[in-house]
């Protein structure tokens, strides 16, 4: 399998640069799920990391590759977004509404 080095940004894995498998698509995963184990034996946190366009070139706005940005809140999207079904709308903190 192929991997490719993918810089982390914001959370625990601030400026690191770690190999990430590719998919099939040659992609790496939209994402990222890191478990931390627990000092005390108890349930592993879990970091989660979104993927994101990492740059576009000047010119001709082509995609430049990936970087993982942390999710603090660490919800996943619930599977396919059909048109039919009525998504979940995250609102702001302080929004009222």
């Amino acid at each position: 399998m192929r991997s490719e080095d993918t810089p982390f940004v914001g959370g625990p894995l601030d400026g690191r640069v770690l190999p990430v498998l590719l998919g099939h698509t040659g992609h790496p995963p939209k994402v990222y799920e890191v478990p931390v184990p627990d000092e005390h034996g108890g349930a592993p946190t879990v970091l989660v990391y979104r993927r994101v366009q990492a740059g576009t070139t000047r010119r001709l706005g082509l995609h430049k590759g990936w970087k993982y940005v942390h999710d603090p809140e660490g919800r996943r999207d619930g599977g396919p977004k059909w048109p039919w079904t009525k998504r979940t709308r995250r609102t702001r903190p302080g929004a009222d509404g």
